[in-house]
């Protein structure tokens, strides 16, 4: 039996990615290495952290790096997701403000006008550069223009560049640690100290954004585990269940929808 997750759209842009759409049904259980933030059309997104509680509401909800979660848009039809890198500026400024750990509810008053700007703009532009932007400042609502206290080290940015360019290839810690000119185990270190993500999970990351970018341009869901450098098919089905709750085929998006989800 196959159940539809939803129907929307997928935007990326350096540091975040935005998916947006009208959801049918919650994800299941899931962890990523991104900070999220996620706001419906109006008050009431629910979330909850473990499969044995009760479902929360929120106006609006910051989701801390690797905080398991459970996410259902369907109680307010349509909403957003926006998901942004630790090592980004904006992405940190929104783990100090709001989310160190744990799911932080935030009043959807706080979050209200950009809202409709958003979901206004998205009506008008679905996947377009006006979408990205709207998205953008729905984030600045919360976060400002202020910079965060802690910056990211150099090296660590280096090495990310390094990983985005080599995502089709196999990536090692110490191929990885070379290119920033650290030790593996002092490269380890300092990648955990700034991003608050181990290697793997942030790789695996990484390779889901690119699976996504390459689908969004239309080819087939194998053609976009190849690029983004998934081992099989079994691999990325497995990971992407345990990071986004949901099968590959979820992640088809625009006209074809999130996809069929095998349930």
């Amino acid at each position: 039996m196959t159940q539809v997750l939803g129907v929307g759209d997928f935007l990326a842009w350096q540091g975040g990615c935005l998916v947006i759409g009208h959801a049918y049904r919650a994800t299941g259980l899931h962890v990523h290495y991104a900070m999220q933030l996620s706001f419906g059309v109006t008050d009431g997104i629910a979330f909850r952290a473990r499969e044995s509680e009760p479902w929360g509401a929120h106006g609006a909800a910051v989701i801390a790096s690797r905080q398991p979660h459970m996410m259902d848009g369907s109680v307010i039809g349509t909403s957003a997701t926006m998901l942004l890198e630790l090592e980004t500026p904006v992405g940190r400024k929104l783990q100090e403000i709001f989310a160190r750990d744990g799911i932080t509810s935030i009043e959807y008053a706080r979050i209200e006008h950009v809202a409709k700007v958003l979901f206004a703009t998205w009506e008008a532009h679905r996947d377009g550069e006006a979408t990205a932007a709207a998205a953008r400042a729905a984030i600045r609502a919360l976060t400002g223009d202020t910079q965060p206290q802690l910056l990211s080290d150099e090296r660590v940015i280096k090495a990310v560049a390094y990983i985005n360019a080599k995502l089709s290839s196999p990536l090692s810690l110490r191929d990885i640690a070379g290119h920033a000119f650290l030790s593996p185990p002092r490269f380890r270190h300092v990648f955990v100290e700034q991003t608050g993500s181990t290697l793997r999970p942030y790789v695996l990351w990484r390779r889901f954004l690119r699976a996504w970018e390459v689908i969004r341009q239309g080819d087939a869901i194998s053609a976009a585990a190849h690029e983004a450098g998934f081992a099989d098919a079994a691999h990325r089905t497995r990971t992407s269940r345990r990071m986004f709750g949901f099968a590959p085929s979820a992640l088809l998006v625009g006209r074809q929808g999130w996809g069929a989800v095998t349930t």
